[in-house]
């Protein structure tokens, strides 16, 4: 496939299918693609680049027999119409998955899996092997400070770090996207029940992550959490001729509203914080010191880590207001963030705010898992939109099954956008900290915006 010169992206307008198009044309292809929606920042990159489709939608014309391979996206159906042409004239269809390993099967191959902290513990690795100015190519689903782009396919990087998802490659393979990548390091994060639309129980999600650890290879490293009682029953199976690495949260001390990580006698400033971040590092700094980073220079590289972006994102600061943003939307992801600022700034009201976006969180047998999620923080405000539920073909469901699933003693739900920014500045935010968690968008709610408008009523 490397030898391909014509390449055809189906759902091109995906944070890694477009970064991937714009990889493949300033390698020389001849690079084409299309999308039934395209948002930014995607538009704007494409388009940067000349390969722009056109016109939105699928259009079947635009597959030829001069294509070499198709690139299929998760976003595409089984009866998209190009995928159809593609497969009668049986040009080679590729998961984005399966096209970056072939990219980087002479690599040394690093992945992350884990069910939360995948994008943040990748991003720390990046982090602390560029600031010891070692070469590596990577895949992030987040953007980062100091990387321009959500991937990089070098012909010289001897090695690539890899977030990898546990959720289907493509709409032809449902195959995790972990597997494909074939890792020699492989790191598992943490265990928690997600995409309830293609793993309808727990056990049945649970099955990727035995997978991932028994593909190891022999002199492969696994490394895994063993503050998680499931992953940790996972990594530590005997496995032959494979090293298994366990870790925990780091030794730490909050001083000031400063987290400072403690190294033999040392106390390392941080620019993070929370336990998750602190067993994030713990395991970013297990993956380094494998590929050659000694503990000195991880220590002093990831003091100046700032996070991956909406992975507790600072929006705004005034004196005594924060307003954060983070990715979180499992039960899991939300206890974890809401405890880890309420734990930050002890002394303030927490107001937590989450988007049910995903097909788990909008599904009446999934909204239990969230039963005391929101424990840490004073006051709950729940959104979601009625029309992305149909749009899921989801059933409805009132306030009330959210407050009795959540069963929070200040929660709020919210059904309309409007209403929760105009319920969001009304507020008085003296002595208070806004968190606000989510896949989606809160339907392209201006946080930079809101948060503003916040401070100018507060000065």
């Amino acid at each position: 496939m490397t030898q391909s010169r014509r390449i055809h992206f189906i759902a091109i307008g995906g944070v890694i299918m477009h970064n991937l198009a714009i990889d493949a044309h300033l390698k020389g292809y001849t690079v084409s693609g299309s999308d039934d929606e395209i948002y930014e920042p995607s538009r704007s990159n494409l388009d940067r680049y000349g390969i722009l489709p056109a016109h939105v939608g699928w259009n079947p014309d635009m597959i030829s027999p001069d294509i070499d391979s198709i690139v299929l996206g998760m976003h595409a159906k089984m009866d998209n119409p190009e995928l159809l042409k593609a497969q009668s004239l049986r040009i080679p269809i590729y998961s984005y998955p399966e096209y970056i390993y072939r990219q980087s099967m002479h690599k040394q191959r690093i992945v992350i899996t884990g069910s939360h902290g995948k994008s943040t513990i990748t991003a720390m690795i990046m982090h602390v092997l560029q600031c010891c100015k070692r070469k590596f190519d990577y895949l992030i689903g987040a953007p980062i400070e100091g990387f321009s782009q959500n991937i990089r396919l070098s012909q010289d990087a001897p090695t690539m770090v890899i977030e990898g998802d546990e959720y289907f490659s493509s709409p032809l393979d449902n195959t995790p996207k972990c597997l494909h990548y074939q890792h020699h390091i492989g790191l598992i994060s943490g265990i928690s029940w997600d995409h309830m639309n293609v793993y309808p129980t727990f056990e049945a999600y649970q099955q990727p992550f035995q997978r991932f650890a028994d593909a190891t290879p022999k002199a492969g490293v696994l490394v895994y959490s063993q503050d998680d009682a499931l992953v940790s029953a996972i990594g530590s199976q005997n496995r032959e001729d494979v090293t298994q690495i366990p870790y925990q949260i780091h030794p730490n001390k909050v001083i000031e509203g400063i987290t400072y990580l403690i190294f033999k006698d040392q106390k390392i400033p941080l620019k993070v914080f929370g336990d998750h971040n602190l067993k994030n590092i713990s395991g970013a700094k297990q993956i380094c010191m494998k590929v050659g980073v000694t503990e000195d220079d991880f220590y002093q590289a990831i003091s100046s880590f700032k996070g991956a972006a909406k992975r507790l994102e600072k929006v705004v600061e005034a004196p005594g207001f924060d307003f954060f943003i983070d990715f979180a939307h499992s039960p899991s992801k939300l206890q974890a963030t809401t405890t880890a600022v309420k734990k930050q700034f002890t002394n303030r009201t927490l107001v937590a705010s989450i988007e049910l976006h995903t097909f788990s969180s909008l599904n009446k047998g999934f909204l239990p898992q969230y039963r005391d999620s929101f424990e840490a923080a004073d006051e709950a405000l729940v959104y979601y939109n009625p029309e992305v539920v149909l749009h899921k073909k989801l059933d409805n469901f009132d306030p009330q099954e959210i407050n009795k699933a959540f069963n929070h003693k200040n929660l709020t739900v919210f059904t309309s956008i409007e209403a929760l920014k105009i319920y969001l500045l009304q507020q008085s935010w003296k002595n208070k900290t806004l968190l606000m968690m989510s896949s989606g968008t809160y339907d392209h709610l201006n946080f930079h915006k809101l948060g503003e408008e916040i401070i100018q009523k507060l000065s």
